[in-house]
């Protein structure tokens, strides 16, 4: 296995499992650092060494270590071991309904993974579809896009809507809604899907999750539908 190969499975594995995102991210630039160099240069290096390139830390540069020297890295060995909780009949037979997901964050706004990554995960798992809602710019602590970045964004998306083709990547974005019940103007032309919320105060109110909900499954939905 290759060094970048371990650090975005075990990217990959954290995420799958629920982990924090900035534990995703580091490996998803660990990933990115050594993707930048021929893999001759990594072959002698002390773990000292391979941390001082940028984003490399004492567990990747264990990882890459172990990959180089053929082995499976310790810590994706005990990642993939690690047992998953089984879905129930009930659950199960629900999933298998399911075609697609109408909200995912990417690592454009709070997410941890790149747009493309996340995509084939939602292929692999047998999704049709997948919609990408990243933060409106409102919300600053989570690096929400202004019209800029979202408008750089859409083109990317289009880019590999043909690339995964059957597959498609539904463009959106997560819009806040402000005082007044005033939303975020600055994204407009978001694309297929607006998931409205509210930032902070609201989230302590009993009907606001069931609203959002609702909201995000009745724009979402009426896009779908006619999706075939």
């Amino acid at each position: 296995m290759e060094p970048s190969e371990a650090l975005g499975r075990i990217a990959y594995l954290l995420e799958r499992d629920g982990a924090e995102t900035y534990k995703v991210r580091a490996f998803r630039h660990a990933k990115s650092a050594i993707e930048q160099l021929a893999q001759g240069e990594l072959i002698g290096l002390s773990p000292s060494q391979l941390r001082q390139i940028p984003s490399i830390g004492e567990t990747s540069a264990r990882v890459i270590l172990e990959a180089l020297s053929g082995k499976t890295p310790t810590y994706l060995a005990s990642l993939e071991a690690a047992p998953m909780s089984e879905l129930g009949d009930a659950a199960a037979g629900l999933r298998q309904l399911l075609r697609g997901d109408c909200h995912g964050h990417s690592e454009w706004s709070d997410g941890g993974s790149p747009i493309k990554e996340m995509a084939i995960a939602a292929r692999d798992l047998g999704h049709e579809y997948w919609a990408l809602t990243d933060h409106s710019p409102r919300l600053t602590i989570a690096h929400g896009l202004d019209a800029d970045r979202l408008r750089q964004q859409l083109e990317i998306v289009t880019e590999l809507n043909i690339e995964l083709a059957p597959f498609r990547i539904l463009t959106g974005i997560e819009v806040d809604i402000l005082d007044g019940c005033r939303r975020d103007d600055q994204a407009n032309g978001a694309g297929d899907n607006k998931s409205p919320h509210r930032h902070p105060r609201a989230l302590h109110r009993p009907n606001y999750r069931r609203a959002r909900s609702s909201a995000v499954r009745f724009r979402c939905g009426n896009r779908i539908r006619g999706m075939r």
